[in-house]
């Protein structure tokens, strides 16, 4: 399997409105970050598209995408939906709608917010389909596994990607370490990681909880994202262990 970091920034992005790099170096290129998202892909080519976040149009430029064989969502904040609209280019030429799947409530609410993009309208094909994440194992000949992490008072989906004995977990925006995402990603060989910044937040992971995630699931590599302006790149790679790294927007893994 391959993982590409489509986007590595936190809801606002790095730099903030405003040319607010914060405590991030501006001469430094991986400090420039989009919203968060990522693509697995198969040993066939297959890819997987988690989440569709505002910046995803310059993302699949960036990184030379033009074709998903499915998506993923996490769940329904606008920093990791509201760039839905962009997957239309890659609706076209398919025989069918893209596949998607989410949380039950999750669903719901994007059904509720997103119409026309899983029923159609005004004669435009229907983009996406989307079902509920219990209703699927494996897409593209990967197996998938999730669980629901703590978000604050909501909650996010944890994924975990499953391909001739090589394994990826993906953990953005929680807020508190559950047994089952323990159990979800024990030994990963790479799992990529909610840090928002230093100090403790309300909704996110700050440095110590993901990094006594990576430990407690015994997970071979660790990847840090959704990071704020305060996480400068070369500073954190001197403060992290090892095995253990910021993504960048545009970073790839081939395992």
């Amino acid at each position: 399997m391959k993982l590409t970091v489509l986007g590595s920034g936190t809801s606002t992005g790095v730099p903030r409105i405003g040319n607010d790099w914060g405590d991030c170096d501006p001469a430094e290129p991986r400090n420039r970050r989009s919203r968060v998202a990522i693509i697995v892909e198969g040993d066939d080519g297959s890819r997987l598209l988690v989440d569709t976040p505002t910046d995803l149009r310059s993302q699949f430029l960036a990184c030379d995408i033009d074709r998903v064989d499915g998506v993923l969502w996490t769940h329904d904040h606008a920093d990791h939906c509201h760039g839905i609209d962009d997957l239309r280019p890659l609706r076209y030429g398919r025989a069918g709608p893209i596949p998607g799947y989410a949380a039950g409530e999750t669903v719901r609410r994007l059904r509720q917010r997103f119409g026309y993009v899983f029923a159609g309208q005004h004669g435009y094909h229907t983009i996406c389909e989307i079902d509920n994440l219990d209703r699927v194992r494996m897409i593209c000949g990967i197996a998938i596994g999730h669980c629901q992490m703590p978000h604050g008072p909501a909650q996010s989906t944890a994924f975990r990607f499953d391909q001739s004995g090589k394994s990826i977990g993906y953990a953005t925006d929680f807020s508190e370490i559950t047994a089952e995402m323990v159990s979800l990603f024990y030994g990963v060989d790479l799992l990529v990681v909610d840090c928002l910044r230093r100090k403790p937040h309300p909704t996110h992971a700050h440095l110590e909880m993901s990094l006594e995630l990576i430990d407690a699931a015994r997970a071979n590599r660790g990847i840090l994202t959704h990071l704020d302006k305060s996480m400068d790149y070369r500073t954190l790679c001197i403060e992290t262990p090892s095995h253990v790294e910021p993504a960048f927007d545009g970073m790839e893994i081939a395992l």
